[in-house]
């Protein structure tokens, strides 16, 4: 995406260190929005802010604690008078059998990709309120559709997300418009979290063959931002062409 926009906001992007969140920052930065990467990998998000250059800042924070993105947010409110966007797209997965009892893995997704998600929003929302005309976009997964064996506690967390989405989008309108994201296969960093062994070599399997990239999700984030404001995108599901 490189036709700028004609009035740039502030678009706050977690897990903006890798993958859809890299991408998305680079995509609003050049339809010439200010952009504001979250993630706990600090080194990366500064290598990239400066890649950018004007408009991007980077801001170390982690989704899983509250001090830490309320402290982001005033950083944001401080220095850019408040973010108009926020695209929650911190997320891990961890894949294996239920019965490999994964305890630790599967509170580390319940507070990453669901608690992570409706913290950053609540901590960020008085900002898109005062924005008039903001909006939030919540990445989940089509696991957020179709649970299978191996992945119930990332699906229970997708389906948190997508609930909770259509929850907050109506209780928002139309002064913030809410819009939930499900891809499928991406080629990105996520397989490589999961760590149970037969589960991992599977994942790896069906990933290489990936034929969607993070800069296409992107592309469609973007695309979904400069809808005029009378038209809202509520849901998106979107999958390679050769993905059953």
């Amino acid at each position: 995406m490189t036709t700028e926009t004609a009035t740039p906001r502030v678009a706050v992007i977690t897990g903006a260190s890798s993958g859809i969140g890299e991408a998305t920052a680079r995509a609003l930065h050049a339809a010439g929005h200010i952009v504001v990467l979250l993630a706990r990998r600090a080194d990366r998000i500064n290598t990239i802010a400066t890649e950018l250059g004007d408009r991007a800042i980077a801001i170390p924070a982690d989704v899983t604690d509250r001090d830490s993105i309320t402290a982001a947010a005033e950083r944001v409110l401080a220095e850019l008078g408040g973010a108009d966007i926020l695209i929650n797209n911190a997320g891990i997965m961890l894949l294996g059998p239920f019965s490999a009892e994964q305890r630790d893995d599967y509170r580390q997704m319940i507070e990453v990709n669901l608690m992570g998600a409706i913290t950053t929003a609540e901590v960020f929302l008085p900002q898109l309120r005062a924005a008039d005309a903001g909006d939030i976009i919540n990445i989940s997964s089509v696991a957020g559709r179709t649970a299978r064996a191996g992945n119930g506690v990332y699906a229970a967390t997708k389906w948190g997300i997508n609930g909770w989405s259509e929850s907050l989008r109506q209780e928002l309108l139309p002064q913030i418009r809410v819009t939930l994201i499900e891809p499928g296969v991406v080629d990105t960093e996520l397989p490589h979290h999961t760590t149970h062994g037969q589960t991992k070599t599977a994942i790896n399997d069906l990933y290489a063959k990936a034929t969607v990239t993070a800069d296409d999700i992107a592309e469609v984030i973007a695309f979904t931002l400069a809808r005029p404001r009378h038209l809202a995108i509520n849901e998106i599901l979107l999958r390679p062409a050769d993905q059953a």
